[in-house]
């Protein structure tokens, strides 16, 4: 079983350059992942991203989410999907399968429904259940500021770094990083990473 992620970079057309989201995005997937073939831009502001390790799926949503919204006026929305692959093809946009087909289906789902993070799988009340807890986790994701985007993304890049080393990392103190990653709930979506993680072991 795989994971997809696709997603696409909101209001992209307001941006006054492409160059404002597209590098970001492009160093984001390339942190996830150094094989290209994994990963493809496609459309100009949209993405697909491909991953052997499902349990990661949940985690590498937010750090994608934090490492664009560290950008003044950018966000992104993104559908997960879990399943089988059929087909490898050259790249990520040319394989197929079950995986790519839940997260396409809702991909095309996200605009309508207002929601900038959900999952589809082959279990219905799984998909309930996680997307419930994306939609409570995305009141704090979606109204990160600039500065929670980055101490989140930073957390997540360098998760055994304490608060000291982070502060001295970007250059504010100790307390300013601690009242970041509050403002960010980052425990608590952290939290939700280690159950989702749970949950989605359930599946292999």
């Amino acid at each position: 079983m795989i994971s997809v992620i696709t997603g696409d970079i909101i209001k992209s057309r307001a941006a006054q350059s492409e160059d404002v989201w597209l590098t970001p995005l492009k160093a984001a997937l390339s942190n996830i992942s150094n094989d290209t073939s994994f990963y493809d831009i496609y459309r100009g502001d949209s993405f697909q991203l491909e991953s052997h390790t499902i349990e990661d799926s949940f985690r590498t949503s937010i750090y994608i989410k934090a490492f664009l919204k560290s950008i003044k006026g950018i966000d992104v929305r993104m559908s997960i999907g879990i399943g089988k692959k059929d087909y490898e093809g050259k790249s990520v946009s040319e394989s197929n399968g079950e995986a790519f087909i839940f997260s396409g289906e809702t991909f095309d789902t996200l605009k309508k429904e207002k929601q900038n993070l959900k999952i589809k799988t082959s279990n219905d009340t799984l998909n309930e259940e996680l997307n419930l807890y994306f939609r409570l986790a995305l009141i704090a994701m979606d109204n990160w500021t600039v500065n929670s985007a980055e101490i989140v993304k930073l957390s997540l890049e360098f998760p055994t770094m304490i608060q000291s080393e982070l502060a001295k990392l970007i250059g504010i103190s100790q307390d300013a990083v601690s009242k970041r990653q509050k403002r960010a709930y980052l425990d608590e979506i952290l939290d939700l990473d280690t159950l989702y993680r749970k949950k989605i072991a359930s599946l292999i």
